[in-house]
C-alpha cells in the first residue's frame, strides 16, 4: 500500500493505476451518481486552474460534504492556497472569529451564509502580514473546555494519517465506506473519506444530518465511521444495513454496552484515539476488549508521571496552532505533544484512555471531580435529561436542561447520589437553560460556553 505524500501525489498514482476505477458516489438529482477517479481527478485540475486565476493565498469552505465541495477543497490546495475548513451549523458569531483568525480572503459553499460573512474575510487593505502558506488545511479543535483554536495540518499529514489507519484497520476495493461525519471535523475528513480512498474504497458522500437515518438504506455501505452519539442514534432506531461490517468508532468515549450491542449484530467494531492536532488517529482497536488499542505506525505514545498521554507522531503532527504561537509552545514541548488526556499501557504496551486532565476540576480544598465519571452518576437519577457540570465560583454546579419549576423534585432526585460524595464534591447549585447545551460536532458538551455564559450571570444562559 502506497503511502502518499499529498492529494496530487494519490490522484496522479490512482489515475495512473486504476483511472475507470469508482472513488466517490453521492446523490444527484435524486438518483445516485458516481465519479471515477479519472473524472475526479479531472474535476479537481479545472477548480484548481479557476482558483490560480484569483491570486489568493488563503479560502474557506463552509463544508456541506457534498461532490463539488469535496472537489473543491482538494483543488483549493492543489492550487497552493491555505486552505480552512468551516462548520455550516456552527453560529455566524463563530464563523465570524474564524474567518478573522485565519486570513480567509474568499469564503466559498452557502451562498447567503457566505454573503453574511464577507466583511470579515481579509483584503488587499487588511493590516498584518498574512501566514497564509502553500498546503496548510486549517480545522479548528473541538473547544470542549477552552477557545477553539485553528490547527495547522497539511494534505501530506492528513494522507500519512489515513495511511497509517489503513495499515491496521484496511479495507479493500469491495468496500463502501459511507461519511455521515463533518468534514470540517479532522476525524470525518480522514477516517470519513481519506481511509476508503487510502485503501481503494468506493466513498459514499453523505446527504446531511437530516438524513442519517436514511442514508445507511440509500447507499448500503460496508463500512461507517461514527461519534458514539451518532452511532447510539442508528442503534436507537434500527436502520443498520445488512451489508454494513465494521464500524469504526472515534471523537469521544463510547459506552461498552454500545460495543456489546453493535457486536451481538455480528458487526465488528473498532475504536480509534486521535486528536486534531495529531491528523486524527494515532491507536486503534482490532480486535477483542475495544478499549485496548494498538498504536498505529510512525507514533510513539508514553506517559507522564501524573498518567498524560504524550505523543510523537511524525508526519502526522500538527505544524503549530494558526497564529498562536504560546499556545503551540504549551502544546508541543520538541516533537512531543501534550494531549490533556489521561490513560494507561498494559504489558503489550495497548492503550487505555482513563479520563481527561481537563475535565478534571480541582476545587478549593484541593479534592479533585473527574466529570464524566461524576456526570455518569448523575446519570442514574437523571434518565433522559441534557445536563452538564462545571465550575462556577469554584464549586461545582449542575447546568440542566428545564424548568425552574423542576427545582424541588431534581433536589430530591439527586440526594441519593450526593450522599456518596463528600461535602465538598457535592453540587452547590442547580441552573436551568431553555436552551439545547452548546456542543461539538462529535456531541461534546462545550464547558467552556457554558462557563463564559455563567461569569455574565445565570440568566445568560
Amino acid at each position: 500500500m502506497i503511502k502518499y505524500t499529498g492529494f496530487e501525489h494519490f490522484l496522479e498514482e490512482s489515475n495512473k493505476t486504476r483511472p475507470d476505477a469508482v472513488l466517490f458516489v453521492y446523490e444527484k438529482d435524486g438518483s445516485i451518481h458516481s465519479s471515477t477517479v479519472s473524472h475526479f481527478y479531472s474535476d479537481v485540475l479545472h477548480r484548481a486552474a479557476d482558483f490560480k486565476l484569483m491570486g489568493k493565498k488563503c479560502a474557506a469552505f463552509i463544508c456541506d460534504g457534498s461532490y463539488p465541495s469535496v472537489v473543491a477543497i482538494f483543488a483549493s490546495v492543489l492550487s497552493g492556497m491555505q486552505t480552512v475548513l468551516l462548520d455550516e451549523h456552527a453560529p455566524a458569531s463563530l464563523l465570524e472569529l474564524q474567518l478573522e483568525e485565519t486570513d480567509a480572503e474568499m469564503l466559498l459553499g452557502d451562498a447567503e451564509l457566505a454573503e453574511e460573512l464577507r466583511p470579515f474575510l481579509r483584503t488587499d487593505a487588511s493590516p498584518g502580514i498574512s501566514e497564509a502558506k502553500p498546503h496548510q488545511i486549517l480545522f479548528f479543535t473541538s473547544g470542549t473546555t477552552s477557545q477553539v483554536k485553528a490547527v495547522i495540518l497539511t494534505d501530506q499529514s492528513l494522507m500519512a494519517s489515513a495511511w497509517n489507519g489503513s495499515t491496521l484497520l484496511p479495507l479493500d476495493e469491495s468496500d463502501t465506506l459511507l461519511n455521515l461525519l463533518p468534514m470540517n471535523h479532522v476525524f470525518g475528513f480522514v477516517c470519513g473519506m481519506l481511509w476508503g480512498l487510502q485503501c481503494g474504497a468506493r466513498v459514499a458522500l453523505g446527504r446531511g444530518p437530516r438524513h442519517s437515518l436514511e442514508d445507511l438504506s440509500y447507499f448500503r455501505p460496508t463500512v461507517i465511521s461514527a461519534v458514539p452519539l451518532l452511532l447510539s442514534f442508528l442503534m436507537k432506531f434500527n436502520v443498520l444495513n445488512e451489508e454494513l461490517r465494521l464500524i469504526l468508532i472515534g471523537a469521544g468515549s463510547c459506552p461498552r454496552e454500545l460495543f456489546d450491542s453493535v457486536s451481538a449484530m455480528g458487526i465488528r467494531i473498532a475504536y480509534g484515539y486521535g486528536l486534531t492536532e495529531t491528523s486524527s488517529g494515532v491507536a486503534l482497536s482490532t480486535e477483542g476488549d475495544p478499549n485496548a488499542m494498538r498504536t498505529c505506525p510512525d507514533v510513539t505514545i508514553s506517559l507522564s508521571d501524573d498518567g498524560e498521554i504524550l505523543i510523537e507522531a511524525g508526519d502526522l503532527m500538527m505544524t503549530g496552532y494558526y497564529k498562536r504561537p504560546e499556545d503551540t509552545a504549551a502544546a508541543l514541548i520538541g516533537d512531543i505533544l501534550i494531549t490533556g488526556d489521561l490513560g494507561r499501557l498494559d504489558e503489550e504496551g495497548k492503550l487505555y484512555i482513563t479520563g481527561r486532565k481537563k475535565e478534571i476540576l480541582l476545587l478549593a480544598d484541593g479534592t479533585k471531580i473527574f466529570l464524566p465519571e461524576y456526570e455518569m452518576k448523575l446519570q442514574t437519577v437523571l434518565p433522559d435529561r441534557e445536563y452538564a457540570v462545571i465550575e462556577y465560583s469554584q464549586v461545582p454546579v449542575l447546568i440542566i436542561r428545564g424548568q425552574s419549576e423542576e427545582r424541588p423534585a431534581i433536589l430530591e432526585a439527586l440526594k441519593k447520589v450526593m450522599a456518596d460524595y463528600p461535602r465538598g464534591q457535592q453540587l452547590r447549585g442547580i441552573y436551568f437553560t431553555k436552551r439545547p447545551l452548546p456542543r461539538t460536532a462529535t456531541g461534546k458538551v462545550q464547558r467552556w460556553i457554558l462557563e463564559n455564559r455563567m461569569k455574565e450571570g445565570p440568566d445568560a444562559l
